[in-house]
């Protein structure tokens, strides 16, 4: 095994790198560094997960020296967020032992402490192409004297359409310059821009090996499911033996924090990163995984390249990706480092089509994934489920449960009216000042309570005792035949006239 100091990287850097237990050399930082560090252009092609931010920023680093003049001297150019924060933390490590000043430009966060930075005389910069040119239009950021240049994940800035932003960086940084351009594929424009700002590249591909050690290191399992058990799946597979950090990758936002909150209502130690959370939000959420605070992280795929995490045992894709490729970043969230690393897709009916592309794309050799519920047994004999595991970590209290089963206790006369006399128990009555009985207090309370603006009372149930003497009608008169009237609901008009009264009264 090669380790960095068979490199010829300075002392410092590998004291910076062995103070975090790093020390051996992946193949891409084995191939690109000793290349790099002379000043050679290189392109990079290798899968997110391989080493690829040490591989060129150990040579951007040590090329700028141990004191480097004020003023922007190296650009790293990342299509996210969440990417520019993990390269960024990268970047801070290689120079923790230097006066070399590194800050991270991106969008969601407030202009004010990123210039602040860049005033104070920042070297290196780590940025998204949309800040990056919003700044460099507002002549606040200079990179006339930029001449490091590396352009990571390029395969992802042409998805998402940043092949015209990264053509004026390019215009703006200095014909003379170091350029390295890393990508996990390398389609025609990726290959044109290259040509373009590039002067005689070296092509490394350490995809190879390393893509068959990953495939070898990831077990694969595809099941069809039907999407109203899915939570109960991934529930139960959140309870796995030996289960570590787990990423859920769902479609949308929406999904995913709507997965977020039922499992977090099942007991589970959950996070999110997703759209519609804010900056902040996100990148707190994100510390939180990597730090161990949460172990289950829902996120969508604008954040999968920003998740690099060496101890990710599972990645669950509640919905299938669309293609080959986003399929190999969601995997590639673990397994990583050489470690071993789970990988459960599952996929709808209607979405048959997607994993028959994708399994043809990958050569999987599962054209037909598993019918799969919560209680499927080979469920758990995959994926190390405990016998009897169920989907959910909390259980109601004792005293919650008992409670849930008494009946509900009446509060209001007109309750006890809808339910009938025999309901909510026995009532005491005491004699009003007119002869007239009243309901217990409670009851009392609970009719006034709900006497309506206009003056109406609700007084049926009174008017029942009442009518129950044998002596007087619902209106409170004494029938001649002595045979007590039926039991009449009452409602007093504006007129004093009662609803049920005779119409001669």
């Amino acid at each position: 095994m090669t380790t960095f100091a068979d490199l010829g990287i300075d002392q410092d850097i590998i004291e910076a790198l062995a103070s975090k237990g790093i020390v051996d050399a992946f193949p891409i930082q084995e191939q690109t560094i000793p290349l790099g560090l002379p000043g050679q252009d290189i392109i990079g092609q290798a899968k997110t997960g391989t080493g690829k931010t040490f591989g060129f920023g150990i040579p951007v680093v040590q090329r700028l020296g141990l004191n480097p003049e004020p003023g922007v001297k190296a650009l790293i150019v990342v299509p996210t967020r969440e990417l520019a924060v993990q390269v960024y933390e990268d970047m801070d490590l290689l120079t923790s032992n230097r006066s070399t000043s590194v800050v991270a430009i991106y969008g969601g966060k407030a202009y004010e402490g990123q210039i602040d930075q860049l005033k104070a005389g920042a070297q290196i910069v780590v940025g998204t192409p949309g800040r990056l040119i919003d700044l460099a239009g507002q002549r606040l950021l200079d990179l006339s004297n930029a001449t490091q240049v590396v352009l990571d994940e390029a395969d992802k800035m042409l998805d998402l359409g940043f092949l015209a932003d990264i053509e004026k960086i390019f215009q703006k940084v200095p014909a003379k310059r170091h350029t390295q351009l890393f990508s996990a594929t390398m389609p025609g424009p990726i290959v044109a821009l290259a040509r373009r700002f590039m002067n005689n590249p070296i092509h490394i591909r350490a995809t190879d090996p390393d893509e068959g050690l990953t495939q070898a290191n990831i077990k694969h399992l595809v099941y069809r499911a039907h999407s109203m058990d899915k939570d109960e799946v991934i529930a139960r597979i959140l309870q796995a033996e030996g289960r570590g950090k787990t990423v859920v990758f769902t479609r949308t936002k929406r999904a995913a924090q709507r997965l977020h909150d039922e499992l977090a209502d099942r007991g589970f130690n959950v996070g999110a990163v997703h759209g519609d959370m804010g900056q902040e939000q996100r990148e707190r959420s994100m510390a939180a995984f990597k730090a161990g605070k949460r172990d289950v992280l829902i996120a969508t795929d604008v954040a999968a390249r920003g998740i690099d995490v060496d101890d990710v045992t599972h990645v669950i894709n509640h919905t299938i990706p669309d293609e080959d490729k986003t399929y190999l970043h969601r995997a590639g969230r673990t397994g990583r480092a050489g470690k071993t690393g789970i990988a459960v897709t599952f996929v709808d009916w209607e979405d048959l089509h997607k994993w028959a592309l994708i399994n043809r794309a990958l050569e999987f050799g599962q054209p037909e994934p598993v019918e799969t519920y919560s209680s499927s047994p080979h469920l758990y004999s995959d994926l190390n489920i405990p016998a009897g595991t169920k989907g959910r970590l909390t259980t109601a209290p004792k005293a919650d449960a008992a409670k849930a089963q008494r009946p509900p206790r009446v509060e209001h006369a007109a309750d006890v009216a809808e339910q009938g006399t025999d309901e909510g128990g026995t009532r005491r009555r005491r004699r009003r000042r007119g002869g007239a009985d009243k309901v217990g207090s409670t009851f009392a309370e609970g009719a006034s309570e709900s006497t309506p603006g206009d003056g109406r009372s609700s007084a049926p149930a009174v008017a029942r005792d009442a009518g129950g003497s044998g002596a007087h009608d619902g209106a409170g008169r004494e029938h001649h035949d002595g045979k007590p009237a039926p039991a009449r609901r009452r409602r007093r008009r504006r007129g004093g006239t009662g609803a049920g009264a005779p119409t001669g009264a």
